[in-house]
């Protein structure tokens, strides 16, 4: 006896419906165009860099292809990601389901389970940043895709050289969070006691509200085991700017 299946939940990740279609070509693991001939871009997930410009970056041709599995003959309905629907290239932003059956699934969501993508530092809302979170932490406890190999585990705080390394790049960095403090309109989320050096997060004081409502007050960071993703940059030493709190996951209780 077959046992019946579940209907799917209702993903939080959702808004108004922008558009429908099938998709006529895929671009990357984030980028498609529909029949119509108007270019989507997938919201709330980052996709590996083209090979021929990172070098030796695993993981675009699969991405690529997933997305293009998802996608073949099913039909598409996308939904408002971002107060604007497209962005400055005029590409549709959205979140966008495959129906049948009377159901709907998360292509975003799909991706990540299957360790194509990562969670972006921007999502629209933090019901939808922790849905896609738990897909993405699945997919690495699994050993999938992108986390089968070690190019793209998180970064060792404590190692400020290696994370300088990857800069310019997309990365999760993980690591014991030693002190916060304030100056002026930012706060430093210090990872070590040499500002020139050490790895640091700054998150600006006028969004300090948006992470205490997260669970994530900024001032009582300090102690806590954090991943935060983001850009890696180069102010003294290696940095990633945290504008919103999908950005940082606590793991000392993972």
């Amino acid at each position: 006896m077959v046992a019946e299946e579940r209907p799917q939940p209702a993903s939080a990740c959702s808004g108004e419906i922008i558009a429908r279609g099938t998709a006529s070509r895929v671009g990357d693991g984030r980028n498609f165009v529909l029949d119509d001939g108007r270019e989507v871009q997938l919201a709330a997930i980052e996709v590996p860099p083209p090979s021929q410009d990172s070098g030796v970056a695993p993981g675009s041709a699969a991405a690529r292809d997933g997305l293009a599995a998802l996608l073949a003959g099913a039909e598409i309905v996308l939904k408002q990601a971002e107060p604007q629907k497209t962005d400055r290239y005029g590409r549709i932003v959205a979140y966008a389901f495959v129906t049948g059956d009377g159901s709907e699934r998360l292509i975003q969501g799909e991706l990540l389970a299957a360790g194509f993508v990562r969670v972006a530092p921007r999502v629209s809302s933090r019901a939808c940043a922790l849905e896609l979170l738990s897909r993405e932490n699945t997919a690495r406890r699994g050993k999938l895709g992108l986390w089968a190999g070690s190019y793209y585990d998180s970064l060792d705080a404590e190692n400020p050289a290696a994370v300088l390394a990857s800069r310019g790049r997309f990365a999760l960095v993980e690591g014991k969070v030693v002190s916060v403090r304030e100056s002026g309109a930012t706060i430093y989320v210090n990872f070590g006691r040499r500002w020139s050096t050490d790895f640091t997060v700054t998150i600006l004081k006028r969004n300090e509200r948006s992470f205490t409502a997260a669970g994530l007050e900024p001032k009582k960071l300090a102690g806590r085991r954090i991943r935060v993703r983001g850009w890696i940059e180069e102010r003294g030493g290696p940095w990633i700017e945290a504008a919103r709190p999908e950005q940082i996951e606590l793991t000392d209780r993972e």
